[in-house]
């Protein structure tokens, strides 16, 4: 059988599978824009909140960490956890990596993914279509941005960069808002960086609005983690070190408490190096969560607030919500729907065996979908090493 493989996706996850894949000997077809999530749609001057141990693409053969990368380019060394890493740093990792590992990616859209028999049967942008014996879904952030109902109600057109709201995964350049009052919603890594970023692009005012009444936090500095708990890629704790290195145990636990750890660890919090970045630029409300958001006659938006026994209302001229993401197959376009309702979700994503596979027999996920099976590392760079060799594994025996 001469039908190949098929990897939907070029971020981490999907480089990575690809790479073990291929390293089995298995015929595969890559598909998709490199890092496309890192160099376009997160701001100039972003840094990442993970350390250099927690940013590796895990490779089926050694040379290939960010630290190989550094030497490679001939830069800066990032290994220490005081080492701050750039989004653009890590983007060229990426290519460097798909350069090395996957060299015969096709920087071209599936647009369609359906069953035909024991086949698949796929449809490119390009007008080429072809079977497969079997699909891996590593599509990461693509098509998965959330955004409340509350702000959904008042732009009904969806957010847009240039709108009177947006999505924190909308913005390259956040020079555009220089002058302007901005409100950002959230309290996660995300919205606290963007806003800080905001500040330093020259906003008028930025303001982070957060539900929960300590919802702004920072994380601590590597000197002062708790010495007695073990250490993990995020931190010395107990609970970081059993999600890290016991995923496979972690799709044992019964749906609710998936997803309620899915949602809860490592959850909001700032990188440590940002508070001081943070503070006196930024102003913050908490312990209030947005109502109703509405777009005045002039352009402005108008946010009532309520929490706490207060309520309250603000306008400002842009309103960018750091609202996370949410898994939902549906969202999945390229998913033919037949194919969609074979897929069975359990804790919020797809209920996948202990080798990736979904109920849908030859349909694998990895990366952010495979996180209601195997834990929240899995919304990490890092997960690629628990995840990858599995699940090629698991294709070469099934596929192979």
């Amino acid at each position: 059988m001469n039908d190949p493989i098929v990897v939907i996706g070029a971020g981490p996850y999907g480089l990575s599978a690809a790479a073990h894949l291929r390293s089995r000997g298995l015929p595969v077809r890559v598909f998709g824009t490199p890092m496309v999530s890192w160099r376009e749609h997160m701001p100039a001057g972003m840094l990442l909140k993970s350390t250099p141990v927690a940013s590796n693409i895990d490779a089926p053969q050694v040379g290939h960490t960010l630290l190989d990368f550094c030497r490679a380019e001939g830069g800066r060394r990032y290994e220490s956890d005081w080492d701050i890493i750039p989004v653009e740093t890590f983007a060229r990792y990426g290519l460097w990596f798909q350069e090395r590992l996957v060299p015969e990616l096709e920087r071209v859209r599936v647009v369609s993914a359906d069953r035909r028999g024991g086949r698949f049967e796929l449809k490119l942008d390009s007008g080429e279509q072809f079977a497969a014996r079997a699909v891996v879904v590593a599509s990461g952030l693509a098509g998965l941005a959330h955004l409340p109902a509350e702000f959904a109600a008042a732009v009904p057109d969806g957010p847009s960069p240039t709108g009177p709201v947006s999505h924190s995964s909308q913005h390259r350049d956040l020079a555009s808002f220089a002058g302007r009052e901005v409100v950002v919603v959230g309290a996660g890594q995300s919205a606290l960086e963007s806003a800080v970023l905001l500040a330093e692009a020259g906003a008028a005012s930025v303001r982070v609005v957060a539900r929960g009444k300590r919802a702004v936090a920072f994380g601590a500095p590597p000197d002062r983690q708790p010495r007695l708990r073990p250490e993990s890629p995020f931190g010395r704790a107990w609970s970081l070190y059993a999600l890290s290195y016991n995923a496979g145990a972690f799709r044992r636990l019964p749906a609710p408490a998936r997803r309620y750890l899915v949602r809860t660890v490592l959850g909001p919090l700032g990188a440590w190096w940002l508070r001081e970045r943070f503070a006196g630029r930024v102003q913050v409300t908490q312990g209030q969560r947005v109502t109703r958001v509405e777009v005045e006659s002039g352009g402005r938006v108008a946010l009532a607030l309520r929490g706490g026994g207060r309520a309250g209302e603000l306008a400002v001229d842009h309103v960018l919500a750091a609202t996370g993401y949410r898994m939902n197959v549906a969202a999945l376009g390229f998913l033919g729907p037949e194919l969609r309702a074979e897929v069975v979700t359990r804790a919020g994503g797809p209920l996948l065996d202990a080798g990736h596979c979904s109920s849908a027999p030859g349909l694998y996920f990895t990366g952010l979908p495979a996180a209601a099976s195997f834990g929240p590392v899995m919304r990490f760079v890092c997960g690629t090493e628990y995840a990858s060799p599995r699940l090629a594994k698991a294709v070469a025996m099934a596929h192979g």
